[in-house]
């Protein structure tokens, strides 16, 4: 048997070994990083997360100041100083951080390290709640497609039944100007038949924010669906003199959705981004994957147009919303509300120098695929 100093031993070596094991796995994580500060407030160990978020090597890192680090970084919103070696732990203090257009919000936390009463260092751990704002903010949006899906419910009938009496003898007193040759009044009725088939489209997109058609969901690549709407994307494109360019990745696995609610998506960001740039200018429709997103795919179209102004950036997607003067203000609600229902999300980036949507749409865990 083991006296009892050498099982007290072994027990605080298995200990020390599962503490290690423990650290070499928290500095691997992807969804949490880790800077470790010494008392001179040098960086003594940096995780792969913050390496990866802040876009540096760990050779780059440690034994850095932290001001060092933070200007080479690039940090204009510096989160914590000096202080925290000198005791001011810190909770959920937030960094909004953005690098290659894509923006991304941590939450840290700051405590000092202490042993007999003395602070010998610093940790401070980052959290990328990015996803957890994204969700919150597509259930708060949902709510208001819900209300206004509620109201339309009510009136979107009601307002089509007029609308295909006046419609139909319309066309008839088109027939019978026709047989009398009055030319400027057919003008005026063509009119009036245009503006109702606008009030149609407009009352179309209220019965699908009310009750969405039902997917038919089948598995494919999600290049098939581009390049059956690419002919019409580049038709429209030629009427604007804007160059369309694809960048598809065959690779890709193919998702779970329905094809011609997708091309619905499709469509209208691709009409949208043309529409933002006017006469000129370069639309790219790119298929792609992160590794921050290992279980979808990202479908991004982007132009080179002025940009969305920030103050309106977070109004995008809200119904009724518009800065075009024709415009009902309910086609990126719709789209929204057609890839959320696909499981998936829209993420809108914009600058001077364009606009970028992305699309997120989970794989279809079968593999199948047409």
């Amino acid at each position: 048997m083991l006296a009892d100093n050498d099982s007290v031993q072994l027990k605080r070596n298995d200990l020390d070994s599962y503490i290690r094991q423990f650290a070499n796995r928290f500095l691997t994580l992807e969804s949490i990083g880790v800077l470790l500060i010494n008392s001179d407030f040098r960086i003594v160990e940096a995780s792969d997360m913050i390496c990866a978020v802040f876009g540096c090597e760990r050779s780059d890192v440690i034994d850095q100041p932290v001001e060092a680090w933070m200007s080479f970084v690039d940090m204009q919103q510096r989160p914590f100083d000096r202080s925290l070696i000198e005791g001011a732990s810190f909770r959920n203090r937030e960094l909004n951080w953005t690098r290659d257009k894509i923006s991304i919000k941590l939450m840290l936390d700051g405590e000092t390290l202490q042993e007999d009463g003395l602070i010998t260092g610093a940790f401070v751990l980052f959290r990328d709640v990015s996803h957890l704002l994204n969700l919150e903010e597509q259930i708060r949006r949902s709510d208001r497609l819900k209300t206004i899906g509620q109201i339309a419910a009510g009136t979107a009938h009601e307002i089509r039944n007029p609308l295909t009496a006046i419609k139909g003898f319309m066309q008839l007193l088109n027939r019978t100007l026709a047989d009398r040759e009055m030319v400027k009044e057919r003008e005026f009725v063509g009119i009036v038949l245009t503006e109702l088939e606008r009030v149609n489209d407009l009352v179309s997109d209220f019965l699908l924010l009310s009750k969405p058609k039902e997917a038919k969901r089948a598995s494919m690549r999600v290049g098939k669906v581009l390049q059956e709407i690419l002919p019409m994307i580049r038709n429209e494109a030629l009427l604007h003199s804007v160059t369309v360019i694809y960048r598809p990745k065959p690779e890709l696995p193919p998702i779970l959705a329905d094809k011609e609610l997708l091309k619905q998506v499709f469509l209208n960001l691709g009409k949208n981004a043309i529409e933002a740039m006017g006469e000129g200018g370069t639309l790219i429709i790119r298929e792609n994957h992160y590794p921050y997103e290992s279980d979808k795919i990202a479908i991004e179209i982007q132009d080179t147009g002025p940009g969305i102004p920030p103050d309106f950036l977070d109004k995008v997607f809200d119904p009724f919303f518009t800065t075009k003067p024709q415009g009902t203000g309910l086609g990126l609600s719709v789209c929204q509300r057609i890839v959320h229902d696909l499981g998936g999300s829209i993420e809108v980036l914009s600058s001077e120098e364009g606009t970028k949507f992305i699309v997120w749409i989970p794989y279809d865990g079968g593999e199948r695929g047409d």
